[in-house]
């Protein structure tokens, strides 16, 4: 195992919020899976905060503005902000959009010492950021302590936000940290559940009992809360080389093309490894254009990367260095790929559940998926996504499978019921067009509703498509008042639910004076 090596981890704040261009100051949330993953300043100020469901957080915040994530916009906004840092050492490694590490052994003898590398860092990033956000510097023994040193940066007295962890103190710095900055939810709660709330609490544990009750998860975590990490940001290729590589004729110009690439390429990758039981940790994306350029990047997960993970970083990659600033776009079609395996470590494998849990079929679902994705695009595979509200039309939407997390995923309701919502049974088909229809009592007069949600008289009969029905059972109305104080966004309607003459259940609903069918029961 190799000991721990000064690491500088720099931590672009709000990074979602800066990728979407919005003002930080304006009350601004981007949500992935119905829930906020991230919240501008303004939005902290309401309470707004990450991990809240899209309910509570408008709910917290009625002007939130709010934005699905979008990981390649991301990740191809912060290439320049990557690429600013070649100077330094071209050993940079992303770990996520808004977040990359490298090793300070090389760097701090070059320049003289860790602060003038850390000076050089800060210059070079705030000029490429130009206010956009701010830049924050850790540093310490190993990646994991140097990215907690980053988010508790405090300025120092020229302004910087920067924070060293002396070499060999990293356990005490991480002591007082609670349990959940572990990026292992099950081992977090059971540990929480335990009286461990702190990694130091945790780190204090003989080793040998945590592997025994713990199996090599927990062992991991277990040297991560010691200050000891498991891998560093190094971007050595392993003895055996497990490359990969395509050719591209014509060479690509867009990223479709060269994603296509990339897909079959992960899914080569992805399959040798699995033969020889390995997995990687790091992965090295290349690109070689007609003119002879070439383009080197290495991309960091957490875990162990699967062969989508590996696509959706390779896609991320290449839209970063065809679609940049002109400075960084190469200046040829892209020609050749490489993928280069990096901390190839032993596959731990996971197991799939048995009643309700993961299985054959989720993982065929995924890959399919992802080829789709590689052949049409990001954008061309949707899948539904609960957003709530009171309406049938509002509750689903189709958003790009890209923007959601498949693996593990349930389509479910939000906790707490909406108010106003219809009561169950949910219809069974929403129309994508409303079809106007007109409501009679039995004498033939128009029904209507009072402003206090009452029927003028009980509804007889309908009419639509020159079309006259007998309404034998109806249930309403329902009236709904939405958003009163924003004069674009109100709603105001009513609606009711009827049985006609031919067996069919209908929604109608009444606004602005006018009655259509907007959804039916089988």
């Amino acid at each position: 195992m190799t000991d721990p090596a000064r690491t500088l981890v720099v931590w672009c704040p709000d990074w979602p919020i800066v990728a979407t261009g919005a003002d930080p100051e304006q009350p601004v949330a981007v949500m992935r899976a119905n829930r906020v993953v991230a919240a501008s300043m303004g939005a902290r100020r309401h309470g707004v905060v990450r991990g809240l469901r899209r309910r509570s957080a408008q709910r917290r915040c009625a002007e939130l503005i709010l934005y699905d994530r979008d990981e390649a916009r991301e990740a191809r906004l912060f290439e320049p902000v990557v690429a600013a840092l070649d100077e330094i050492t071209h050993r940079v490694e992303v770990i996520r959009p808004g977040t990359c590490a490298f090793l300070l052994r090389g760097p701090s003898r070059y320049f003289g010492g860790e602060e003038v590398v850390v000076e050089r860092t800060i210059d070079r990033l705030q000029r490429v950021l130009a206010g956009r956000t701010g830049v924050a510097v850790g540093v310490a023994d190993g990646p994991f302590a140097a990215g907690l040193a980053a988010r508790a940066a405090s300025t120092d007295p020229s302004g910087r936000l920067v924070r060293w962890v002396p070499a060999g103190a990293t356990a005490a710095f991480l002591a007082p940290f609670r349990i959940d900055v572990l990026d292992v939810p099950e081992l977090v709660d059971v540990l929480r559940r335990l009286g461990l709330t702190t990694l130091g609490l945790f780190a204090a544990l003989p080793a040998a009992d945590v592997l025994a009750r713990f199996g090599s998860e927990g062992r991991a975590a277990h040297r991560l809360a010691s200050g000891l990490d498991e891998h560093l940001p190094d971007a050595h290729r392993p003895a055996i080389d497990w490359t990969v590589t395509a050719e591209i004729d014509p060479p690509a110009e867009q990223i479709d093309r060269a994603a296509f690439a990339a897909r079959s390429l992960a899914d080569e990758l992805h399959r040798r490894l699995g033969q020889q039981g390995v997995t990687c940790l790091r992965i090295g994306i290349g690109a070689e254009t007609e003119y002879g350029e070439e383009r080197l990047r290495f991309w960091r997960h957490e875990g162990a990367l699967s062969d989508a993970a590996v696509a959706d970083r390779v896609r991320w990659q290449l839209d970063g260095w065809l679609n940049g600033s002109s400075a960084q776009r190469p200046s040829g079609g892209i020609t050749r790929l490489v993928l280069i395996p990096d901390g190839v470590v032993a596959a731990r494998g996971r197991q799939l559940g048995f009643w309700g849990g993961e299985n054959e079929s989720d993982q065929r679902a995924a890959r399919a998926i992802a080829r789709l994705q590689g052949q049409l695009g990001t954008e061309a595979v949707l899948v539904p996504e609960y957003r709530g509200g009171r309406h049938p039309g509002e509750q689903l939407e189709l958003v790009p499978a890209a923007a959601v997390e498949l693996s593990g995923r349930v389509l479910q309701q939000g906790e707490q019921p909406w108010p106003g919502a219809l009561p169950a049974p949910s219809p069974s088909r929403v129309l994508a067009t409303a079809i106007p229809v007109g409501v009679f009592d039995e004498h033939g007069g128009s029904v209507s509703i009072s402003g206090r949600g009452l029927l003028s008289s009980p509804p007889a009969v309908i009419e639509m498509a020159r079309q006259r029905l007998k309404v034998v059972a109806w249930a309403g109305p329902w009236p709904v008042d939405e958003r009163w104080w924003d004069h674009d966004a109100h709603v105001r309607q009513a609606r009711l639910q009827v049985v006609t003459s031919d067996g069919r259940a209908q929604l109608l609903v009444l606004m602005d004076q006018r009655w259509a069918m907007t959804a039916e029961w089988d």
